[in-house]
């Protein structure tokens, strides 16, 4: 079992990222294509990756290292899901290979204990070798190229409704509410979240620094998971709700044809909430077009404003969520 400590402090600080982070995205991903079970909105995807990386192919020779540091269950190394990432695929990877040797040759060595062997170029990883290094760099380029780039619309969808989704429980139960209904195998009792059945025993005091919550679209629907060193920034991986999943079943059309492409943008861009400024800034267009945008919307009952002086908030209704994941709004 894994305990989660939490302070008062840690309460206020925890946070749910606000976008996709590509460097846990690719990792999770690779853990996905060794599960047996899949899930439908993915079999298309991993049946073309499969496909893609059949021994001896193009693909599997660029990137077999990459798939030997991710191993389909247990340890694989921390350094591989930087919080760099979160700004983006190229500083996340700039991170990974500027990775200090110490540590490297400590999480390559966790890896060998945990696997009983390593392979020669994961060694040379542990050595931080130049060579190793730029192969690892172009495993994780041409792997993010193949696999996560294409899917990226998707990925981003789904994240973006599932936060939709965590603001509303959080609005409604607060922050003992959300961490409960991340995932059946977690339990928070206010001040220690408890995940049963986790492959190790161990505590994580977060000590004043927060917990990131990271939700993913390429997680398997088993337990939440977080860094194995208990010293580096707190986060908790978990799978997107099945109803952000469902965000993407639609023709990525169909919402743009039922409302047009910047309403429905608009729809998109409020999942996680915005004032009139950001939203204009975000769709490219004026502030009073954006604002004019807002207003049908809200005429609709898809969007609830809420002024703060000189700023106003804009947020979906449960009726606008409900839009976005594709699924019928519970009555009232």
């Amino acid at each position: 079992m894994l305990r989660i400590h939490f302070t008062s402090a840690d309460l206020v600080r925890t946070r749910i990222s606000s976008t996709p982070d590509p460097m846990w995205e690719l990792a999770l991903s690779i853990h996905l294509l060794r599960y047996r079970g899949t899930d439908p909105l993915l079999g298309g995807w991993k049946n073309r990756m499969i496909s893609d990386l059949k021994p001896g192919g193009a693909l599997r020779d660029q990137v077999g290292l990459l798939l030997a540091l991710n191993p389909p269950v247990g340890y694989f190394p921390d350094f591989l899901t930087p919080p760099e990432a979160a700004a983006g695929i190229a500083p996340g990877l700039e991170a990974v290979l500027s990775t200090p040797k110490d540590r490297l040759r400590k999480e390559i060595n966790a890896l060998g204990d945990a696997q009983g062997s390593l392979a020669g170029n994961v060694d040379d990883v542990g050595g931080g070798a130049t060579r190793a290094l730029g192969e690892l760099g172009t495993a994780i380029s041409r792997y993010h190229e193949t696999a996560i780039a294409p899917m990226w619309d998707r990925v981003r969808t789904a994240v973006d409704a599932d936060r939709g989704l965590r603001a509303r429980t959080m609005l409604d139960a607060g922050t003992e509410g959300l961490l409960n209904t991340i995932h059946p195998t977690v339990r928070f009792d206010g001040s220690v979240l408890e995940i049963s059945e986790y492959p190790s025993n161990r505590d994580v005091h977060l000590e004043g620094r927060g917990l990131q919550l990271v939700p993913s679209y390429f997680k398997t629907p088993s337990k939440p998971v977080c860094l194995f060193d208990p010293e580096l920034p707190p986060v908790l991986v978990y799978s997107v709700h099945h109803e952000a999943r469902a965000a993407v079943v639609r023709s990525p059309e169909a919402l743009a044809a039922l409302l047009g492409r910047t309403r429905a943008a608009v729809v998109e861009l409020l999942a996680d909430g915005s004032t009139t400024t950001g939203l204009a800034r975000r769709l490219d267009v004026s502030a009073a077009a954006a604002s004019q945008h807002v207003a049908v919307l809200r005429e609709a009952g898809l969007v609830h404003s809420l002024r703060d002086r000189n700023t106003v908030l804009h947020t979906l209704t449960p009726l606008g969520n409900a839009m976005l994941a594709g699924r019928s709004p519970t009555p009232p």
